[in-house]
């Protein structure tokens, strides 16, 4: 699908598939090596996903690991303003999204930082809602419902809100392992072309996932294979954006996919 999202008045176009590369301002994400907390991690790994071919820098300061517990939102804004600056010193025109489910904060990473997209890994809320619409920023809206029939119920209230409160731009993450079993990941997976009904761009997210690495009995360090099948089936089922730790691997997954379709 001819998607294209307009970030700071500049159109992003979503034709060809782009990569978000995840950078993690975090002590305690689920992957050990996305973990970049002083200046020096936090400009290297900027840079390296812009030099493998990403598009986005998804930085994030509350980790959302099974089990975590969410740090005040005052340690969230501590932790992203500290590198969101690094990151801006080193790419000050790079885009940048903000991975939070707190309306302040996106609003923070947005109005000090140009933060050009909201990455919101709650189902969202009326709040949220009104802060997006009113920063008109591109917004990714996750859902934790298991099956792709409850998304697309979801998806269209929720759409719809977003669209009443005057949002532009949405982006749909049908949230792999959030609220569901292996089994519910990967069906979701096979019917996954079914949310494509919405003409709204996909996000997938499923970088080193337990749904990977607890099939195969290994850890998330191990996991890099299998992420990247599951990328290439979801390019090949309509994703618009991969989420990813490993970027060159999924600029590649994009490179195959579409010299495929061409």
């Amino acid at each position: 699908m001819d998607y294209t999202i307009n970030i700071h008045g500049q159109l992003l176009d979503l034709a060809t598939p782009q990569v978000m590369g995840i950078l993690n301002v975090t002590p305690d994400s689920f992957y050990a090596a996305s973990r970049k907390q002083t200046e020096a991690e936090i400009a290297q790994r900027a840079n390296q996903i812009m030099a493998e071919g990403g598009m986005i820098i998804d930085i994030g300061a509350c980790s959302t690991r099974p089990g975590s517990q969410p740090v005040s939102e005052a340690e969230e804004m501590e932790r992203l303003r500290f590198g969101l600056e690094v990151v801006r010193r080193e790419l000050p025109d790079g885009v940048v999204s903000v991975d939070t489910f707190r309306p302040d904060v996106a609003r923070m990473a947005v109005e000090e930082f140009g933060a050009g997209l909201v990455n919101d890994v709650s189902e969202g809320s009326d709040r949220m809602f009104r802060m997006v619409s009113r920063l008109r920023v591109p917004y990714i809206l996750m859902s934790v419902q298991p099956t792709v029939r409850g998304m697309l119920l979801s998806f269209a209230e929720k759409v719809q809100q977003l669209r009443d409160w005057g949002a532009a731009d949405i982006i749909l993450d049908p949230g792999f392992g959030f609220g569901k079993t292996m089994e519910e990941n990967y069906q979701v997976m096979n019917e996954l072309e079914k949310l494509q009904v919405m003409n709204l761009p996909l996000l997938v997210g499923i970088s080193r996932k337990s749904m990977i690495y607890r099939l195969f009995g290994c850890t998330p360090d191990e996991s890099l294979n299998g992420t990247t099948v599951l990328n290439t089936i979801a390019l090949m089922k309509g994703a618009s954006i991969l989420r990813v730790h490993d970027v060159k691997a999924a600029v590649e997954c994009c490179k195959i996919v579409g010299k495929m379709e061409r």
